[in-house]
């Protein structure tokens, strides 16, 4: 997939302060599309088992690499941060990559899985871009250039949140149970559930890039790390949302996310983090 270029208008209103690093970002997409496409539903695709217990398959070492051997031609001196071969380098200048975000989608052949791509400038998250191949989808930002996406047979569109500011009219993703549950966390997923219009597990990048697009409200999870969120970071806060961890701190490295439409987050946390209400005294 070759994707659109971000339109110029969008880069001259900010001044095109990031605007060549996000060039850079949407070409080393397409390398990354190039090399996980090339092996998607292939029925002898090699997959092994880390020491963390999850899958990795020939696909997000290939993916990886062909990223980082663009780096190495055009970015030298910039440190990276990937999934699979760790970190090398810097972190004044990082780019932070998960080739394959949803390898268990991928080695089932189910197509909703993304390559996560992010520049972090002293440890801030300025630059993203969300590629979907699968399904011919891609989404991109950079601070003060706007949060955008493809469309089939259309020009590149600017995305943004909802303006939702009601629990009773918000859609939200949660992810798995058993990731609440493993958080400590279920009491708090059934307020937010009880609390909104709907809620559906999505699941890894995509709800985020649904959230930035003004079609969900909220998405949290758990157990996440740096190269789970960085790339989301920029998409979402360029679109007008917010995004922090589970407890509100504006971090990537506290392993939880918290992304909103920005109007419902203080919101959210009230609800996520309210005290569990005292049983009646002929209860306990």
């Amino acid at each position: 997939m070759t994707p659109p270029a971000t339109p110029p208008s969008a880069a001259a209103a900010a001044g095109e302060s990031w605007q060549v690093d996000l060039d850079l970002a949407l070409r080393l997409a397409d390398a990354a599309d190039a090399a996980s496409v090339a092996r998607f539903d292939a029925a002898d695709l090699e997959i092994s088992v880390k020491s963390d217990a999850t899958h990795v398959t020939e696909a997000d070492l290939a993916t990886e690499r062909a990223i980082r051997s663009l780096l190495e031609q055009e970015r030298p001196g910039d440190g990276v941060f990937g999934e699979e071969f760790g970190a090398t380098g810097g972190t004044d200048r990082q780019w932070i990559i998960d080739p394959i975000d949803g390898t268990a989608n991928y080695l089932r052949g189910i197509p909703m899985w993304s390559t996560l791509i992010a520049l972090a400038v002293d440890g801030v998250p300025q630059v993203g871009v969300v590629s979907q191949p699968a399904i011919g989808r891609r989404w991109w930002a950079a601070s003060g250039l706007g949060a955008w996406t493809n469309a089939p047979d259309a020009e590149p569109r600017r995305i943004s949140v909802s303006t939702i500011d009601s629990l009773d009219q918000a859609s939200v993703s949660f992810q798995s149970i058993g990731q609440w549950r493993d958080a400590g966390q279920l009491d708090a997923l059934e307020r937010l559930t009880s609390s909104v219009w709907r809620d559906r597990g999505y699941g890894d990048a995509w709800p985020y890039m649904l959230l930035a697009e003004g079609r969900l409200e909220l998405v949290a999870e758990f157990d996440v790390k740096e190269y789970d969120l960085a790339a989301l970071v920029p998409i979402v806060t360029e679109a007008g949302g917010r995004f922090t961890a589970f407890d509100g701190t504006p971090s990537i490295s506290r392993r939880s996310s918290l992304a909103t439409n920005g109007a419902l987050h203080r919101t959210f946390l009230d609800l996520l983090h309210s005290p569990a209400p005292v049983p009646p005294e002929n209860d306990r």
